[in-house]
């Protein structure tokens, strides 16, 4: 009895063979739609990454317009300080480049409440934009005479 258990297979066994089979064969590569699934994964997180590389190197450029234009009001007030100056009350523009920026500075003469003392305003504004003020620097100066 035993032998003709081994020799014929139930139903059962041969569905249990086949289940076997197609489990097999299915585990062996991904679906279409695991594929395209990962595939937007991954062009998602790249574009993310373009992102955010794209707004470092804009944060970068701006930074170091920015910098430009404070070492250019920074040397006006310098030069201002070192000469002893005692500047007109108004306004006078005038250009200060920096490297490749074509940047403009303004520079405006106030009076102050004591009368020995004046309150210079340098403002840089980059030329390509000139609605664009970079940076304004304020100083007091005394009447060296």
């Amino acid at each position: 009895m035993r032998n003709l258990f081994l020799s014929m297979p139930s139903q059962s066994s041969q569905s249990l063979r086949m289940t076997i089979r197609y489990a097999h064969a299915r585990n062996e590569g991904f679906t279409l739609l695991e594929v395209l699934v990962a595939l937007v994964i991954i062009g998602t997180a790249f574009a993310a990454s373009l992102r955010a590389i794209s707004s470092l190197t804009q944060n970068s450029g701006d930074l170091r317009a920015s910098m430009m234009a404070t070492w250019s009001a920074e040397n006006r007030l310098s030069q201002i300080r070192l000469a002893q100056e005692w500047p007109p009350l108004g306004m006078r523009s005038f250009e200060c480049p920096q490297a490749e920026l074509s940047l403009r500075c303004e520079e405006t003469i106030y009076s102050t409440p004591n009368p020995s003392f004046r309150r210079i305003e340098v403002a840089v504004i980059d030329n390509r934009d000139t609605s664009r003020k970079l940076i304004t620097l304020s100083q007091i100066v005394p009447n060296a005479l």
